[in-house]
């Protein structure tokens, strides 16, 4: 099963996941399109997402540069320093999880959520 990530470009999208989080998981990763390590990490997100993902959760992407405001507000509201890459897993309106950089591998994704 192969599961696809939605962009997150509104704070009202990410107001709407956060809430959503109450009921189920929210994964989001945060892309820079300009750095190779970030490259490196969307290529291990869809790897995850093209193989057996955790159908319990959605998946976002957030383009740190192109939404910088949502990027920053997803910072704030889940109380973590901004980090690019980085994977947010989100439950109960809050942060679970986060790794970021060359630790964001699809080994690490499916140790977490699955």
């Amino acid at each position: 099963m192969s599961v696809k990530w939605t962009e997150i470009t509104t704070e009202q999208e990410w107001n709407e996941i956060l809430n959503k989080s109450s009921e189920r998981g929210q994964v989001i990763l945060k892309h820079s399109t300009t750095c190779p390590v970030s490259s490196n990490a969307l290529k291990e997100y869809d790897a995850y997402l093209n193989g057996n993902p955790n159908e319990d959760t959605d998946y976002f992407l957030v383009k740190v540069i192109e939404s910088r405001p949502v990027s920053n507000k997803i910072a704030e509201d889940l109380n973590v320093k901004h980090e690019s890459p980085q994977i947010l897993y989100v439950k109960d309106n809050a942060k679970y999880w986060t790794a970021s950089h060359w630790a964001v591998t699809t080994e690490h994704i499916t140790a977490v959520l699955d």
